[in-house]
């Protein structure tokens, strides 16, 4: 178990905050580049390696969640991500001390959830604009990146980490 007390906590708490907004300006940051470059292209190479396209940037308006789905959800979508951050700030606040790697991770997905929130209030739908030409897949943003590796590194933890502090706690008992 990593306990952090007194003025390492607090050093904590400050990455985490820097970190969170760091994410949501990378994240709006790309979305105004889309905006203004890709909007009138659509489209453009990004990774090529000879003939071989393996990422694009290519300007999307997804007014669902993943793959589209739930287009025009535009309410409930907005509902839903509030509550996950909501969520994610009170897991915070309630395991702040338990460890480092599930902090970062509610860092990463309160910042994902922000940085796609704040498009649909403003615009009614989210930019998207990364795209990966090897196989087919959806088109996403820095958000998505911050909320699938958030989710990622949740599980590892709860599987891997958490699940150890469990047994360990058993056999002491």
């Amino acid at each position: 178990m990593q306990h952090y007390p007194g003025k390492e906590f607090t050093a904590v708490i400050l990455l985490v905050i820097l970190m969170i907004l760091a994410l949501i300006g990378a994240d709006q940051g790309v979305k105004y580049w889309a905006v203004h470059s890709l909007r009138e292209i659509g489209s453009k190479d990004f990774i090529r390696i000879g003939d071989t396209e393996i990422i694009d940037l290519t300007y999307l308006e997804n007014r669902g969640a993943i793959f589209g789905s739930m287009a025009g959800q535009k309410w409930f979508l907005i509902g839903f991500t509030s509550v996950v951050i909501i969520g994610a700030v009170i897991a915070f606040i309630v395991t702040r001390r338990r460890s480092k790697l599930l902090s970062f991770s509610l860092a990463l997905l309160i910042a994902g959830g922000i940085g796609n929130l704040i498009d649909r209030i403003r615009l009614g739908y989210v930019v998207d604009m990364i795209e990966i030409k090897l196989f087919r897949f959806a088109i996403f943003n820095v958000a998505d990146i911050c909320v699938t590796a958030a989710v990622f590194l949740i599980i590892i933890y709860l599987l891997f980490i958490d699940g150890k502090k469990e047994g360990k706690a058993d056999k002491d008992a």
